[in-house]
């Protein structure tokens, strides 16, 4: 139940869908959770009491973290407020219901940008931070299309959350001397408002068609962040988990 009691969690893009799901469930298993997202909404402050009654300490940091300048805002104060980080979940992300006839550049560098410089971004300060302390877990939530390619299109989509593995790998190497474990969880079809947005409601249904163990939750995300942040991933590295109810297998 409280296996990672004691640990610090950043969680991007916390405040609604996967992220949400993740932050609650490492929370249940002890850690204290760092929000973070765009900025401040409603749904922050029944987090902060659903995590408040975990036992555990929370904090937001409001950061649009594609940009530089907010991502050291953002660990400058993790370091000054909180003093250290244990767990970075790089979830931040969005999309669009496009395909490569209607995607323009700007479509483009922002998915990119949103996606995948924010990965970078976040990891490369978290790293320089986790390997002074000689320890840390950085987990990538990456995409079910990035291995089967996205089914309506999304093309600037599938190529940033392709990009996560190669970002993922090589950061494991990097890492693996300082202590710092980086692993990948490409979660498939996920109730969540960015699901219905992009797919609506009739497109969701004939989604969950193909899906063996049908829609899956954003605790089932938090779970599989849960054990690569514990014990279970001490000897784990550089490597994706696939969630995804059988949607695609390997």
């Amino acid at each position: 139940m409280n296996e990672l009691l004691g640990k610090t969690a950043l969680i991007t893009g916390s405040l609604r869908g996967i992220g949400k799901g993740i932050a609650l469930t490492l929370a249940e298993k002890g850690a204290d959770i760092i929000l973070n997202d765009l900025a401040e909404n409603d749904t922050l402050w029944e987090m902060v009491e659903q995590i408040k009654a975990f036992g555990r300490k929370v904090y937001f940091k409001a950061a649009d973290v594609s940009s530089k300048k907010d991502v050291e805002a953002l660990f400058s104060f993790i370091k000054k407020d909180i003093s250290k980080l244990d767990i970075l979940v790089n979830n931040a992300g969005t999309s669009q219901a496009k395909d490569i006839f209607d995607i323009s550049l700007e479509d483009w560098e922002l998915i990119l940008n949103t996606n995948l410089t924010s990965c970078f971004l976040c990891a490369k300060y978290a790293m320089e931070m986790m390997k002074v302390q000689g320890r840390g877990r950085i987990i990538n939530i990456s995409s079910v299309v990035a291995q089967q390619g996205a089914l309506y299109g999304h093309a600037h989509y599938a190529a940033s959350k392709s990009a996560i593995f190669g970002l993922t790998k090589t950061l494991a190497r990097t890492g693996a001397v300082f202590g710092i474990r980086v692993n990948c969880i490409a979660p498939g079809i996920i109730e969540t408002d960015l699901l219905n947005q992009t797919h609506g409601i009739d497109g969701v249904a004939k989604i969950a068609e193909s899906v063996p163990l049908g829609i899956g939750q954003p605790r089932d995300i938090g779970l599989a962040a849960a054990f690569l942040a514990g014990e279970g991933g001490d000897y784990i590295t550089g490597t994706t988990i696939d969630i995804n109810g059988g949607l695609y297998f390997r």
